[in-house]
C-alpha cells in the first residue's frame, strides 16, 4: 500500500482558495435575492439565502456582475455568437445559463476549476433539471460525456484542472474541442491574484499564444499598497488564504502590464468606483433604493480596491478595441 502523502502548506492554501468560491456564490445568492439583479439559477448551487450581507457588499457584487457581463456580452455580440468563452476558475458561476436565456450562446462555453469544485458542480447539474435541461436541449445526441471531473456537451464543457499547470490545462481543453481559430473570450474573476505573478503571466501568455482573436477579462483587487489594501490581505491571511499575486495588483498600470508583456496588443483597466459611476443611471437609482446605505465611504473604499482589466488581440478585425464602458 502506498504511503499517504503529507498534507502540505500548498494543500492548505488551495483549500482556502476553494473556499472563496463558496463565499462569492453565497454573496451573489443574497444580493440577487434582494433584487439587485436576476439570477434564477444560483439557488440550485446555494440552497439558502443565508445571513444578511451589508449593503456595500451587495452593491460591490452588483458592480462586479454588471461590469463583467457588459464586456462579455459586448464581445459575444461583436463575434455574432461565432465564438467561444473560457471561464478560468469558474466556481459555481451561472453565466452559461444566463447567456442561453438571453439568446447570446457562444459556439461553446468552457469552465475550468479545481477538480473538487468541478465534481460538486457536476453533481448539481446532474441532480437539478433546471440546470441539466439547457445542456440537453443544446446537445445533438442522447448522451453527454461525463466522468468524475469533466462533463462535455455540444455547447457546454466543465473540466477539472489546475491553472498553474499550463500544459495540462491546454491538453484537457483541446481534448474537449477548444478551437484556437475561433474568437475567444477568457474570463477570470478573483483568480489570478491567488497565483504567483509568474504563474498568472503564464496563463496570460498561453492565452495570447493560443488564440489570434481574443479578449481576456480579469476582475480582481487593485491599489493594494495602501492601508486598506493591507487590511484586506491580513484578513485573508487569517483564513490561510495568501494573495500570492498581490504584486500585480499594485495599480491599474500593473494590471495592464501583465497582459502587455505577455503578447496582448492592447490592455485597459478601470477601478470599480469608475465602473460603478458609468452603469446605467436608471438601474443605479433602482438598486440604491433597495437598501439604505449608511457607510458610503466604506463602499467607495471597497470599489477603489477592485478593478476590471481587459486585454485584446484582434487578427480578424472584429473591432475589439472599441469594447469599453
Amino acid at each position: 500500500m502506498a504511503a499517504r502523502q503529507p498534507f502540505t502548506d500548498t494543500d492548505t492554501a488551495d483549500e482556502a482558495v476553494r473556499a472563496t468560491c463558496d463565499d462569492a456564490t453565497i454573496c451573489k445568492r443574497f444580493a440577487s435575492s434582494k433584487g439587485y439583479w436576476k439570477d434564477p439559477y444560483i439557488q440550485y448551487f446555494v440552497r439558502s439565502v443565508g445571513e444578511r450581507k451589508a449593503p456595500e457588499i451587495n452593491r460591490g457584487y452588483y458592480a462586479r456582475v454588471q461590469g463583467v457581463n457588459h464586456l462579455l456580452d459586448a464581445f459575444i455580440r461583436k463575434a455574432q455568437c461565432e465564438c467561444q468563452v473560457v471561464n478560468l476558475g469558474a466556481g459555481l458561476d451561472t453565466t452559461f445559463w444566463r447567456l442561453k436565456d438571453n439568446n447570446l450562446m457562444p459556439r461553446k462555453f468552457f469552465e475550468v476549476d479545481f477538480p473538487t469544485v468541478v465534481a460538486r458542480k457536476i453533481h448539481n447539474i446532474k441532480t437539478k433539471p433546471p440546470l441539466s435541461k439547457p445542456l440537453i436541449e443544446t446537445h445533438s445526441t442522447d448522451s453527454l460525456l461525463l466522468d468524475a471531473h469533466s462533463l462535455d456537451s455540444d455547447r457546454y464543457c466543465i473540466i477539472g484542472a489546475d491553472l498553474r499547470d499550463i500544459t495540462g490545462l491546454d491538453d484537457k481543453l483541446k481534448k474537449f474541442q477548444l478551437n484556437p481559430e475561433l474568437p475567444t473570450l477568457l474570463l477570470c474573476e478573483c483568480v489570478l491574484v491567488y497565483m504567483t505573478p509568474s504563474q498568472s503571466s503564464g496563463v496570460a501568455r498561453w492565452a495570447a499564444g493560443t488564440f489570434h482573436t481574443a479578449m481576456f477579462i480579469s476582475y480582481e483587487q487593485v491599489n493594494m499598497g495602501d492601508r486598506f489594501g493591507q487590511v484586506m490581505v491580513e484578513n485573508l491571511q487569517r483564513r490561510q488564504c495568501s494573495l500570492a499575486g498581490v504584486e500585480a495588483c499594485r495599480s491599474l498600470d500593473s494590471q495592464k502590464e501583465r497582459f502587455l508583456k505577455t503578447g496582448w496588443e492592447r490592455a485597459d483597466a478601470l477601478d470599480m468606483i469608475t465602473v460603478y459611476s458609468m452603469l446605467p443611471h436608471a438601474d443605479m437609482e433602482r438598486i440604491e433604493s433597495l437598501e439604505f446605505l449608511d457607510e458610503r465611504e466604506l463602499l467607495q473604499q471597497l470599489l477603489q480596491h477592485y478593478s476590471i482589466c481587459w486585454a485584446t488581440k484582434d487578427k480578424l478585425n472584429l473591432g475589439l478595441s472599441q469594447l469599453a464602458f
